[in-house]
């Protein structure tokens, strides 16, 4: 047993300080980003905020409402299984379990990016899946997580993704930290995994732990290369729930909710990590997707930053949550 003593963040545990900006409007910012993959050797273009694959946010309206910005959508693991021809066009990512892997292989072409989606990315299980991925659809963007730290991000790049998922616990349903007492601090674990990834001309998702614009734009700042969210996406007309008293239900994909919607068999072994909460009917997401792409902008103005790929450059976290406030950054 050893302690790690050196400070860890999460999103709330910062704020960006605002710099001499010579941009005039937020229309100005350039929110577009072009990335080529280092396995894959593929290029994609877009806005780079993806909607989480789970039951109440991955369906095939919320693909429809996020393409129209340029987003992506992370299908529902289910319609892998039941219903693949449930999503087409571009900007999706089809992930599943190790178990999934046969079916990711056989429909691989219906996708800009495909990978293997686990709770817990550091078993020797998942390494060996992404290989025989990579061997088997070579020229395919592979996504795999999740991940904390530099030395799996690392790895899982070497047996051959182009893209890590990193998050153990932050998301607003998922109680894998309270459970097992296992995490890392977001905004940490992004700036850590970003670095090594990007050493190896890789990228990284920072999935979970996003509660509004501001923390989408902190994860960008930290070195993100994409953003999850989940929550923030709960509760529109696009998701896949009932609305009742003005309410809709979102859970997490390791829930009771979810276990028994996929018929999962509850063994002694596996215990429940997630939680099912009510959140408001929000009407069309569109006025979501507004109001986080018109924060993001609002934060590249205040920085200085005129495209979305500066702002990590640009960017000077300022520690608010401790004992004494600390910047660091760039200046």
């Amino acid at each position: 047993m050893r302690i790690e003593d050196d400070i860890k963040l999460d999103y709330s545990d910062v704020l960006i300080r605002p710099k001499r900006s010579t941009l005039t409007s937020r229309y100005d910012v350039d929110m577009t980003r072009t990335y080529k993959f280092v396995h894959s050797e593929k290029e994609w273009t877009g806005m780079p905020i993806m909607a989480a694959n789970m039951d109440t946010v991955g369906t095939p309206d919320m693909h429809k409402a996020l393409s129209e910005y340029d987003m992506i959508t992370c299908p529902a693991r289910h319609y892998l299984k039941n219903d693949v021809t449930a999503f087409r066009g571009k900007n999706i990512c089809m992930m599943g379990g190790i178990d999934d892997v046969p079916a990711i292989i056989t429909h691989n072409t219906k996708w800009d990016f495909i990978g293997i989606d686990v709770a817990n990315g550091y078993t020797i299980s998942v390494i060996d899946a992404v290989k025989s991925l990579r061997h088997h659809v070579s020229d395919a963007t592979i996504v795999v997580g999740n991940v904390v730290t530099a030395d799996m991000t690392q790895e899982l790049i070497l047996a051959g993704a182009d893209i890590i998922k990193v998050g153990v616990g932050p998301g607003s349903v998922c109680t894998t930290r309270l459970k097992t007492g296992i995490g890392y601090p977001q905004l940490s674990a992004v700036m850590e995994c970003a670095d090594a990834a990007h050493g190896l001309n890789a990228h990284i998702i920072a999935d979970g732990g996003c509660t509004n614009s501001g923390d989408i734009v902190k994860a960008f700042a930290a070195g993100a290369d994409f953003v999850m969210i989940g929550g923030i996406l709960a509760g529109h007309d696009e998701c896949d729930g009932v609305i009742k008293n003005g309410m809709m239900e979102f859970y997490g994909m390791a829930s009771e909710s979810a276990m028994s919607r996929h018929n999962v068999p509850h063994r002694e072994y596996r215990g429940v990590e997630g939680k099912t909460v009510k959140v408001p009917y929000k009407g069309p997401v569109k006025n979501t997707l507004i109001d986080i792409l018109s924060g993001i902008r609002s934060a590249c103005t205040y920085v200085g930053a005129k495209r979305l790929k500066s702002l990590s450059k640009c960017a000077t976290f300022v520690r608010v949550n401790n004992t004494h406030n600390t910047i660091f950054g760039e200046e």
